[in-house]
């Protein structure tokens, strides 16, 4: 039998009422995750930034094998006025992961959407 992993999960809740367009996103998670200050604003640094959390590209560091997850609450809001952007997360940190992966490393990133989804 082989033992049990611990895994630290580091949370880190994105205020994303304060999102209201791209510039917003990304001063939202610049702030949010520490970003250096020679973040370029736009996807591609987003996910360069979010590739290499074990190597200071956030305010904190996230060693391999251990998690990041972003928490988004009131994502149907977010999802509502900013549909763009919330795909683009989504889409985003699915790729960072597939990266890391390719690259030996583990997925490392979480995605927490909270909320109530519903048909209305």
């Amino acid at each position: 039998m082989s033992e049990a992993q611990t895994i630290k999960t580091t949370v880190v809740t994105i205020p994303t009422s304060q999102i209201t367009d791209w510039e917003s996103f990304h001063l939202v998670f610049q702030a949010a995750l520490g970003f250096p200050e020679f973040y370029g604003r736009n996807m591609n640094a987003w996910i360069d930034c979010l590739t290499y959390l074990d190597d200071g590209m956030t305010s904190f560091t996230v060693a391999d094998g251990d998690s990041l997850t972003l928490r988004i609450d009131d994502a149907v809001s977010f999802l509502r006025r900013c549909p763009e952007q919330y795909l683009a997360l989504i889409e985003s940190i699915a790729f960072i992961n597939f990266r890391r992966m390719k690259g030996g490393l583990s997925p490392g990133l979480a995605l927490m959407l909270a909320g109530h989804f519903s048909e209305t």
